[in-house]
């Protein structure tokens, strides 16, 4: 299709979903609608005197973040009913009146858009007509794309007609909107001044702690994980594939490393779409092999464990060589403890909101995880915690905002069985099922800037979404 179709496509979608809005909106304004949302039922339990409790989610399947606030109760706004209603149809009317005055000057833009349109059709079904009529001096092959050209225009000309109606719709809707917002500000006058801004003040209260309350949503427990979304089918049965946490928002390249041994080979993509069509952007030869598939990019450096040792390294991608590398004390290594399906993945390194992490099992703590924050630039140990689960008998793990998931398997059946919280020291089992859709998982890492685990299933690069929960305590309750 041509660019003007694609501009006409564009203005008609615009004009569908503007009367859709409106035939959805202004009989609820206009009638006064009583309607009262319903409250999901996850949530019915919920006291709102306890604070403010949210739950949030990785992302919808368009990719949207979800995030649902339940309030504290707000007994000073109730006290007039009659100030509430008002000042509830007025921030309608304030809101819709903006929007109308949008969508009135995208319309007019788009209304003189149509209009050029319809005159340089008419002027090309005038110019067609003329050569048509002298057809046979032209050579077939011109003759035959302006035909074509002509085919794809002439549907259009009664939808132009339609767009017009539509315009003129929403200068009335603009005028209704302007009629009604004076008959109420007229019914604040007579109900008072001070009413109207007392609750408005509150209103903006509730708004600013509302925004202060979103900015802490940045940690929370686990409470499901669904998916998975498969991105795409490459390599062996093992590897890992990752993105950087701390990376920009423009900045969206992906690392992928196949296999767990015998191999020292990153290829990078810019982008998720470049990593799915396979264009490369750059490979890394790395100085030493890795061992197992449990890596991680953090600020812009790949951390691995050295192959046959339990050497981490730090591997600067800009520059292109080693930053630093350290012994993890005591960490067994090359298949002493590691997961459930072997692949020397003794060593887990991951990333989360909090910093980088090591996961891995000592002689001294009876083969049992051993959880130990780094230093990401000298990798040495600012502190540990043992654990008592059995590191050979976790499916795979990663950190979620300083606690550590375990699972109980790699295989069909999997879940989330057991979690320690560094903050608190203290452990519980947990029962979250995913679905393990290939069979066969053999890395499993969260991102904390997608909110998403990213996965190698069986030689399927795929990406499970989170819901976290979030309890936040207002000014009042501490």
């Amino acid at each position: 299709m041509s660019p003007p179709l694609l501009k006409l496509g564009a203005v008609l979608s615009t004009m569908a979903m503007i009367s859709n809005w409106m035939s959805q909106t202004l009989p609820s304004l206009v009638g006064l609608n009583t309607t009262r949302l319903s409250t999901p039922d996850t949530l019915t339990q919920i006291s709102p005197k306890e604070g403010w409790q949210v739950y949030s989610s990785a992302q919808d399947p368009d990719g949207r973040c979800i995030c649902t606030v339940v309030a504290p109760e707000q007994n000073l706004c109730s006290r007039d009913a009659k100030s509430r209603q008002l000042r509830q149809l007025l921030e309608k009317v304030q809101n819709m009146s903006q929007s109308i005055e949008v969508l009135n000057l995208r319309t007019q833009r788009d209304f003189q858009y149509v209009l050029k349109m319809e005159t340089q059709m008419k002027g090309l079904k005038a110019k067609f007509r003329q050569i048509e009529d002298d057809r046979k001096t032209l050579m077939t092959k011109h003759f035959q794309e302006l035909k074509e050209k002509m085919d794809e225009l002439l549907p259009l000309i009664p939808v132009l007609e339609q767009y017009k109606t539509d315009a003129k719709l929403i200068t009335q809707f603009k005028e209704e909107i302007r009629n009604l917002s004076t008959v109420l500000t007229g019914i604040q006058e007579e109900i008072g001044a001070y009413d109207y801004e007392e609750l408005h003040q509150r209103v903006l209260s509730l708004e600013t702690r509302l925004r202060d309350c979103m900015k802490k949503l940045t940690c929370g427990k686990l409470m499901k994980i669904t998916g998975p979304i498969t991105v795409k089918t490459s390599g062996t049965r093992f590897g890992a594939w990752m993105t950087d946490p701390l990376a920009s928002e423009k900045n969206n390249r992906v690392w992928y490393m196949d296999s767990y041994t015998n191999n020292k080979i990153v290829r990078e993509y810019k982008s998720i779409a470049d990593f799915v069509s396979g264009a490369e952007s750059r490979t890394y030869n790395l100085p030493f092999k890795w061992a197992g598939t449990n890596h991680v990019v953090y600020n812009g450096s790949l951390y691995f464990n050295k192959y046959q040792s339990n050497i981490i390294i730090k591997y600067s991608f800009d520059m292109g060589r080693v930053l630093a590398q350290r012994s993890l004390e005591y960490a067994g290594f090359h298949n002493v403890y590691p997961y459930t399906w072997g692949g020397f993945s003794d060593i887990d390194l991951m990333a989360d909101e909090i910093g980088l992490w090591a996961v891995y099992a000592t002689n001294q703590n009876a083969g049992n995880i051993v959880i130990s924050q780094l230093n990401q630039d000298t990798l040495e140990v600012m502190k540990s915690w043992s654990t008592g689960y059995p590191k050979r008998s976790a499916g795979e793990s990663f950190m979620i905002c300083g606690t550590l998931y375990v699972t109980n398997s790699h295989l069909t059946g999997a879940k989330v069985y057991y979690s320690y919280s560094t903050k608190t020291s203290t452990y519980e089992y947990t029962d979250i099922p995913f679905h393990n859709q290939y069979f066969h998982i053999s890395m499993l890492d969260y991102n904390a800037r997608d909110r998403a685990l990213y996965a190698w299933n069986n030689g399927h690069q795929v990406l499970f979404n989170v819901t976290l929960f979030h309890i936040i305590k207002t000014e009042d309750d501490t």
